[in-house]
């Protein structure tokens, strides 16, 4: 018999591809969205799944919306009061109804490993952990390291037009960089999985500064080069700065996060050391160069500046 999975933050990007993965892999899946909401969510209507408008602030509705499912998967995007409060009432409604799995909305490098207060972010994820862990289910979180569209433009790593791939502290420092879709597919398994562990950690590929320079090099013909932009210490300095000035502090990603974010990764704090990438088979995972050269088949060559 298929297995159920609830699926909260459906409509969002990630959020989507894991609620298609999981109907490619014959789940029923119960997407659980706002009323503001339910258009975007029309189309996995069309796909199969079953959309339930639901209120968060309705204990008794939102236990009902969960009941019966086999897993309760979280792809919930926001600051602390999705993080914090929406997706801890989501997670006291699948007790309530004796949901025995919940898969929270980590999606993210190893925050288990993280420097206390060194990442809004993900300092969210750890205080919800306290939550999670404490309530009386089995729970499950993705690792992924950061998403790949970061080396695209997302964030300035590669600085496309002037042939120089950036680094804080070592060029060599390991990153771990995974597709939404590869995480989606993935997260689609580990829901799926009754006995999956508390954490699995994954990367699509691993690569520094450095190796980014080779590939690109390689790609273009002409040499890309490692830019300096300073120590561990000076970035974190910068970005708690950024904060304590930002007026966008209720941005998800305002500038002085993604210093955080870098600051952990080129740090290696939040680096994997083990990968559970084969716990479901042997996957085709997308890697760096991989990446990056659909990135250049899509834009146009940049002179150098």
């Amino acid at each position: 018999m298929p297995q159920t999975i609830a699926l909260a933050g459906a409509t969002g990007d990630l959020g989507e591809r894991i609620a298609r993965a999981l109907l490619d892999q014959g789940a029923e899946v119960r997407v659980l969205t706002r009323a503001s909401s339910n258009p975007e969510a029309r189309g996995l209507r069309s796909l199969g799944a079953d959309v339930l408008p639901v209120d968060y602030s309705d204990a008794d509705g939102l236990k009902r919306a969960v009941g019966g499912a086999d897993a309760v998967v979280s792809a919930l995007s926001g600051l602390a009061p999705v993080i914090l409060d929406t997706q801890t009432r989501l997670l006291m409604a699948a007790v309530a109804a004796g949901v025995p799995r919940f898969v929270p909305s980590d999606f993210s490098l190893d925050h288990t490993t993280i420097r206390d207060g060194s990442n809004r972010n993900l300092q969210l994820r750890r205080d919800f952990r306290a939550i999670l862990d404490a309530a009386p289910l089995r729970a499950t979180s993705v690792l992924n390291g950061a998403f790949a569209d970061m080396l695209t433009g997302v964030a300035p790593l590669i600085l496309f037009g002037r042939r120089r791939v950036l680094y804080w502290g070592d060029a060599d420092q390991p990153m771990a960089f995974t597709t939404k879709d590869d995480v989606a597919a993935y997260t689609a398994h580990a829901a799926l999985d009754r006995d999956a562990p508390r954490f699995l950690r994954i990367a699509g590929d691993t690569v520094s500064s450095r190796d980014l320079a080779g590939i690109m090099t390689s790609l273009d013909g002409e040499p890309y080069r490692l830019l300096y932009a300073g120590g561990i210490g000076p970035l974190r300095l910068m970005a708690r700065t950024g904060q304590a000035l930002s007026r966008d502090s209720e941005d998800l990603y305002p500038a002085w996060q993604g210093m955080q974010y870098f600051g952990n990764m080129f740090s290696g704090d939040g680096a994997f050391h083990a990968l559970d990438n084969d716990r479901y088979g042997v996957c085709a995972w997308t890697s760096a160069r991989e990446i990056l050269e659909g990135h250049r088949r899509a834009e146009p060559r940049t002179a150098a500046a």
